[in-house]
């Protein structure tokens, strides 16, 4: 007997490839529901080689829902999160929404899975923001081995993290260059196209914004809150795949060499590290790919036991439907959860 799964937000593009991961990966779904706001009721959306029309969110029943994985933004998850999981229904919350609530987990399957058994307080498991989870996938091999003290970052970070509104926009202004007609900027503060925007999210009081204080504050929570963490975070003008210049300060030595070999044998890291043209991975390759990939790994000589490293994922897939698909996975193998079908 399998589960019933409901996609809420599945006409967005995390949504969409929320299903085709689900279908890819064969989760044992023997029912899967799409759902959205009112104004896509109807809508079509794809499921392996079914089509699936999309139901409302207001008005769905979840009496009988194992699992929603939901892709519907902050607010939205804020109002029926906490509805869904009353009705016994465990949600898995792509939305800051709930991320730094203490009885909720925030889950990367291979950096802190035992942390999961939490989730049946609020039933609600936070999914992490997209640059946090390619970053801790490759920081946690390497903290286990020498602990680390302080990490130093700056994300090139594409315009899918800003959703379809994003892409299209980069796309428009792109256009817009080339047959010289004016270039209007409306998702991004400034042009996006040709250009670098070193602004995601809102400004904090501290002239951090808020995706460089997310990053800091869910690495700590997942992996060690002594570390130190301090981001920059920049908008790029690529489609899909954030990369990520990471330097890391450990407690005790650790060489490039022996990093590279824990990071090949390290779940959900792939490392391509060679001192050559193209001897690295950019965005485009990782798109359509579930590792987190792994390049230009070295010894910083500036800082004792320092390293530096390029770190990129498809933020669609690792960073936002991949690992939520995960942690749904990881609910299934650890038992934590049976079919209310089955249980009736």
């Amino acid at each position: 007997m399998g589960f019933k799964v409901a996609i809420a937000g599945a006409t967005g593009n995390v949504g969409r490839e929320m299903l085709n991961i689900l279908e890819e990966r064969g989760f044992p779904a023997d029912e899967v529901v799409a759902l959205a706001s009112r104004r896509s009721l109807g809508t079509e959306v794809s499921y392996g080689e079914r089509t699936l029309k999309v139901k409302a969110l207001d008005t769905y029943d979840f009496s009988d829902t194992d699992i929603c994985i939901m892709s519907a933004g902050g607010n939205v998850s804020k109002e029926w999160s906490p509805k869904i999981g009353a009705q016994g229904c465990v949600v898995i919350d792509n939305s800051s929404a709930f991320r730094y609530d203490p009885d909720v987990p925030l889950i990367v399957p291979e950096v802190n899975p035992d942390a999961i058994s939490g989730f049946s307080t609020k039933n609600i498991i936070a999914n992490p923001n997209c640059s946090t989870a390619q970053l801790v996938v490759a920081l946690k091999p390497l903290h286990d081995k020498a602990k680390i003290k302080r990490v130093v970052i700056a994300t090139y970070q594409s315009v899918s993290g800003a959703g379809k509104e994003g892409m299209d926009e980069l796309f428009t202004q792109t256009r817009a260059v080339f047959v010289a007609d004016p270039v209007e900027a409306k998702k991004f503060t400034k042009r996006i196209a040709f250009n670098v925007i070193p602004h995601i999210d809102v400004f904090m009081e501290d002239g951090f914004t808020k995706e460089e204080w997310k990053m800091v504050a869910e690495t700590k929570k997942m992996l060690d809150p002594k570390i130190k963490l301090t981001a920059t975070a920049v908008r790029v003008p690529v489609f899909i795949g954030h990369s990520e210049a990471v330097n890391i300060e450990f407690e005790t030595p650790i060489t490039a060499d022996e990093a590279r070999d824990i990071l090949r044998e390290a779940p959900g890291c792939l490392v391509i590290d060679k001192r050559e043209d193209g001897g690295y991975v950019t965005p485009i390759d990782s798109a359509g790919e579930d590792a987190t990939y792994i390049s230009r790994i070295r010894e910083d000589s500036t800082v004792d036991n320092g390293l530096a490293m390029w770190i990129v994922s498809d933020n669609l897939r690792k960073g936002a439907a991949l690992n939520a698909v995960q942690i749904a996975e990881l609910l299934v193998e650890r038992g934590l959860i049976t079919p209310k079908k089955q249980a009736a």
